[in-house]
């Protein structure tokens, strides 16, 4: 297979920027506290001039994602970078391009990265460090500094200040979204979750799967002092990026919130406007792929949800405190083993996934059902918790992710 694939069709990853100078042979400098443990998956449609400026900036391993570029991207990278890995995908992926580069990797943690951004030195090499300390990490969220003024990304400011509570096995504020081009990623985690999907294509494409990597019992988390950087094109037609932000807000409500939220973005989106009415009639088209993948999640994960929608830095739609209220109520029930009146009870009787995450910090995947019932004895489970263990399947279990699965029934 000859490596070379495309990124999203999205204005911003059209534009030209000036380029800098990238060396003779347009080599990255080492950062050996990285080397072995993260790769660098970039992904890119007819931007080389980009890419002549942020390519040799990264200090791990680069694999490039060419999303079908018609500039000749693929044989410039290649004469240019030729350490860089390059993949052709032969058309625009999408957000799942980067899917790609995630298989390709042969490292544990991946680090994404537009053909505009770049991460700061040693960012890389820190946020390993981070995750091997953290084995329940799956995304850790970086700081992104905008253009050169280095200004911080307003949505940095809402992870620091989110409205989540702290959960003492991850390394910052606990959040359920994530800036891509920000983001270093467990791999395992990040293929076990599904990635990207292509019913929101690209844009706003993180919130399916922060959703759903929570709901496996992976945590998320900001760390402030992982640092990328960002340099954006200017967009041509900012009214065509509302509209596809509230298209694609809309698709992954239907996809993973409850109806009531659903209605909610859709009523805002049908208010919003030109841009809002043009989203709307965007998602119209692609409902049908959206329903077919719906699946929400536990309750726990959608009351935090909720939380965020119902905070000043939290989503796009938020609700009403009363709704939010109600449901966070009837999250802590579900929290101490009962489920909410009328509503999901999957939670019942069974651990918090903090905790079952907690107690099974130490094992070393693949392990079967008796490892994990013993390491949880070890780092002292509660009997409530190593029951749970004793009644799930007696097979091998390659991660958390699939633990989870077994004990909560999320997949």
């Amino acid at each position: 297979m000859r490596r070379s694939r495309p990124y999203p069709a999205d204005e911003h990853m059209t534009e030209d920027q000036p380029a800098e100078s990238a060396g003779a042979e347009g080599r990255p400098r080492g950062d050996h506290g990285a080397a072995g443990r993260v790769t660098v998956v970039v992904a890119t449609r007819n931007r080389r001039r980009d890419l002549e400026r942020s390519l040799p900036r990264h200090e791990a391993p680069v694999i490039l994602v060419d999303n079908g570029s018609t500039d000749g991207t693929p044989a410039f990278v290649r004469e240019r970078f030729p350490h860089v890995e390059v993949v052709e995908a032969g058309r625009n992926l999408g957000a799942p391009g980067r899917d790609l580069g995630v298989r390709l990797a042969r490292t544990p943690y991946v680090a994404f990265a537009d053909d505009d951004s770049w991460w700061a030195p040693g960012a890389l090499a820190r946020a390993a460090d981070v995750l091997d300390a953290h084995p329940r990490l799956a995304v850790l969220a970086g700081r992104v500094l905008v253009g050169p003024e280095e200004r911080p990304d307003p949505t940095c400011h809402g992870m620091a200040a989110s409205p989540l509570p702290a959960e003492p096995d991850l390394p910052g504020p606990s959040v359920l979204g994530f800036l891509a081009c920000g983001a270093v990623v467990r791999r395992d985690a990040h293929l076990a979750a599904g990635g990207f999907d292509d019913v929101v294509f690209f844009f706003g494409e993180e919130e399916r799967l922060a959703l759903d990597l929570a709901a496996a019992g992976w945590g998320l988390a900001y760390v402030d002092d992982v640092v990328a950087h960002h340099h954006p094109s200017p967009s041509r037609d900012p009214e065509g990026r509302r509209a596809l932000a509230v298209r694609n807000a809309v698709l992954t409500a239907v996809m993973r919130r409850p109806w009531p939220v659903v209605a909610r973005a859709v009523l805002t989106a049908a208010r919003g406007g030109p841009a809002g009415r043009r989203g709307l009639r965007d998602a119209a088209r692609r409902l049908p792929r959206a329903l077919a993948r719906r699946r929400t999640p536990p309750w726990r994960v959608e009351a935090a949800r909720a939380s965020l929608d119902a905070s000043p830095v939290g989503g796009a739609y938020p609700l009403p405190a009363g709704i939010w209220a109600d449901r966070v109520a009837a999250a802590r029930k579900c929290r101490v083993g009962e489920p909410p009146e009328g509503g999901n009870t999957i939670m019942a009787n069974k651990p918090n996934p903090i905790d079952l995450q907690k107690h099974l910090s130490g094992v070393d995947y693949p392990a079967k059902r008796d490892d994990l019932v013993r390491v949880a004895r070890e780092k002292g489970a509660d009997d409530a918790l190593v029951g749970t263990l004793e009644k799930i399947p007696d097979r091998e279990y390659d991660g958390p992710n699939a633990v989870s699965k077994a004990v909560f029934g999320d997949g």
